[in-house]
């Protein structure tokens, strides 16, 4: 089953993550792009997950971190 795309950053710290993140810094327009992209690939990615079982983490989480590692 395919895990839900969102964050919990309250459950680490106070602060927002983009707080941390300059107003003009080119990551904040790569993860626009990113996002993007991985909002026009959910259909796909919703074909390839089975609909039980337990929910894995999503497959958008796991890309924008490679992307990020690069």
């Amino acid at each position: 089953m395919r895990g839900a795309d969102v964050t919990q950053e309250s459950l680490f710290t106070v602060a927002k993550l983009a707080d941390f993140v300059p107003a003009n810094h080119p990551l904040r327009s790569i993860r626009e792009l990113a996002d993007e992209a991985l909002r026009r690939m959910s259909g796909l990615f919703s074909a390839l997950y089975a609909d039980t079982g337990r929910a894995s983490i999503a497959p958008e989480k796991l890309m924008r971190a490679q992307l990020l590692q690069l």
